[in-house]
């Protein structure tokens, strides 16, 4: 399929790191991973750098960079890790970014002669503090999982929820990359017009009806020319790696005026990612066949091959949990809301980029693609409040006389997300979380 395509000596589950931390049972962050994300020393004042996750440590990549103990195309990538943002190592390409990975995995690998020259390179995550880590020009957002689709559907058409350009075409709207938060950040309930009847004039508000969505986020790479299109046999090539995404989402504005173009204000207040990006190559031996009915029609030709039929989605098991207010203040545990797996998108990310790109639109570096929110095809595996909660008709229990239909002030969301399969390393992508705080009085 590509470069990243199979899997390779860096996704051996018998390699061990010298970071003792790494070979723990459980751990997102074994050496059979290397996320990449943008972080500094919690309070300091040096500039934010790309760093690398092992273990409950961070590999410094400036680190490394002033060691120096890399040579070819690692050393010219692990300078560009050094910046504030990824992005110049985004642009160089596959290529690099598998150069880095290897040189870091044998450089971690337990009997390593480089262990010297790396044990001053180490920050604590729990010593960290994050930034969004590429500047991203723009950010489209997907709908790829059908049965999210069909469950929204089933609320505004029960007799006919699926629109029948679904199973066509992946559907996306562009959306607001300024408001992109990162992890462990608070933002303001929104406000926006909210309907108030058929006859009646809508009002204006702080929204009634605010909702997370649980999503993956796909980093782009290398970019391609105006009038470029990117085919589908080579699209996983230009994606960086994968983030989580929480694009949160106030259902009563959207409700009113996604009426005739999609969302707009419903949407572009805050959209959450979390730190750590996590490449494709360290998610090839969990690859999966995409979940296609065998009636549905085939996609069209630009947006096929056999190396997508036969493994083009990838099994990552997706977690959302919420804390409220009481619930923090008593250190109670989060309650889990839901578990699904990207397995059962029904469009892959190569399908997503070869759209995209498929009319000449070019992508950049930094650029950032939500899958849309990721739903499975039981109720337990809803990814918003809006389909676990039937349009808020049916109130989840949290406990101790609290209940939720959508998001009150003071509520934390957290996505969690990871791969495991017996035989195979764990890979982990951390988690992402933001907290409600109440709107502005106005």
């Amino acid at each position: 399929m590509s470069v990243i395509g199979q899997p390779d000596f860096t996704n051996d589950p018998g390699r061990k790191s010298w970071v003792a931390t790494a070979n723990r049972a459980g751990c997102d962050f074994t050496l059979q991973n290397l996320p990449l994300a943008i972080f500094k020393p919690r309070g300091s004042v040096t500039a934010f750098r790309g760093g690398v996750a092992i273990g409950d440590q961070i590999v410094d990549l400036a680190a490394v960079a002033a060691a120096g103990p890399f040579q070819g195309a690692a050393a010219v990538a692990v300078r560009a890790a050094a910046r504030p943002t990824l992005n110049a190592l985004m642009e160089l390409g596959a290529p690099h970014w598998s150069a880095l990975r290897a040189a870091l995995a044998d450089a971690l690998l337990e009997g390593s002669p480089l262990q010297t020259r790396l044990e001053g390179c180490f920050t604590p995550q729990t010593d960290a503090e994050y930034a969004v880590p590429a500047s991203i020009g723009d950010y489209t957002d997907f709908y790829s999982s059908i049965h999210h689709a069909t469950a929204v559907g089933r609320l505004l058409r029960p007799d006919n929820p699926l629109l029948p350009n679904y199973k066509w075409v992946p559907v996306g709207y562009h959306g607001r990359s300024s408001s992109i938060v990162i992890s462990g950040s608070e933002f303001r309930r929104p406000r926006g017009q909210r309907p108030a009847g058929s006859s009646l004039p809508p009002t204006v508000g702080p929204t009634r009806r605010l909702d997370y969505e649980v999503e993956l986020g796909a980093f782009i790479g290398t970019g391609n020319p105006p009038g470029a299109p990117v085919s589908v046999l080579d699209a996983e090539s230009h994606i960086f790696g994968l983030c989580l995404l929480n694009d949160w989402s106030a259902r009563d504005v959207q409700a009113w005026e996604a009426q005739p173009l999609g969302p707009f204000l419903a949407k572009n207040f805050a959209t959450t990612v979390s730190p750590w990006i996590v490449s494709l190559q360290a998610l090839a031996p969990y690859r999966v066949a995409p979940s296609r009915d065998p009636s549905d029609p085939e996609p069209l030709p630009y947006l096929t091959s056999e190396a997508n039929r036969s493994g083009g989605a990838f099994d990552i098991r997706l977690e959302a949990y919420l804390e409220s207010r009481r619930m923090q203040s008593r250190g109670e545990p989060a309650r889990p809301l839901s578990a699904t797996s990207f397995r059962h998108a029904y469009w892959t990310l190569a399908q997503l980029v070869a759209h995209h790109t498929m009319n000449g639109c070019n992508l950049r570096a930094g650029d950032l693609l939500g899958t849309g929110t990721q739903s499975g095809p039981t109720d337990d595996e809803a990814g918003s409040l809006l389909e676990l909660t039937v349009g808020g008709t049916r109130p989840i229990v949290l406990g101790e006389g609290e209940q939720r239909t959508f998001l009150e002030d003071g509520d934390r969301v957290s996505i969690r997300g990871y791969c495991a399969r017996p035989g195979q390393a764990r890979i982990g992508f951390g988690e992402v979380s933001g907290r409600v705080l109440p709107a502005i009085d106005r």
